[in-house]
């Protein structure tokens, strides 16, 4: 039977069970499961959901883009997106590397989301605001890269969602299991 593990990565920590000889904590200091492999990544600064499972069909169905499995991420942004901000990430925002799917987006209020470990860049003449993104698709960077295009970087990134999982009821560094 195969094992699918819900893992709410804290910032910082590597999204691999080996060290790269940095020092930064890795996957190997949190989940004590043999023979499970992430399905997809999350970029050091980047939190959230981790999905790791012992199934490579399963690893594959969860991280290859042909399925469309969505991607839901809390972002912090800086400044405050209007509704032509929004509507661009919705139809798909052009990068170097090509246009995106496009994507839900929404501005939310502040979610009710466990402190970071280390504080975001915070302006004193520059709001921030929070934003909803779900995305069918995952090139290298691409929340922030989009945020970015749009005028609004991205100040915390944190993957809510994949598909049916969420990290709702995880603090930074727990995990559990889930029926597959």
């Amino acid at each position: 039977m195969s094992r699918l593990i819900l893992f709410n990565k804290p910032f910082g920590v590597l999204c691999q069970f080996s060290d790269d000889g940095s020092g930064k904590p890795t996957l190997a200091q949190y989940v004590k499961v043999p023979g499970v492999y992430p399905a997809g990544r999350l970029d050091t600064d980047s939190e959230g959901l981790l999905l790791l499972t012992d199934d490579g069909q399963l690893q594959a169905r969860i991280a290859d883009p042909q399925f469309k499995l969505a991607k839901t991420y809390l972002v912090q942004v800086e400044g405050v997106p209007d509704a032509a901000a929004l509507e661009a990430l919705r139809r798909g925002v052009q990068l170097k590397d090509g246009l995106t799917r496009p994507a839900g987006a929404e501005a939310i209020s502040p979610p009710p989301l466990w402190p970071r470990g280390s504080p975001i860049r915070v302006r004193q003449s520059i709001p921030d605001s929070w934003i909803k993104l779900t995305l069918r698709e995952g090139k290298n960077r691409q929340v922030r890269r989009m945020t970015a295009a749009v005028g609004f970087p991205t100040l915390r990134l944190v993957r809510w969602g994949i598909g049916e999982w969420s990290v709702e009821g995880l603090e930074p560094g727990e995990w559990r299991e889930a029926a597959v």
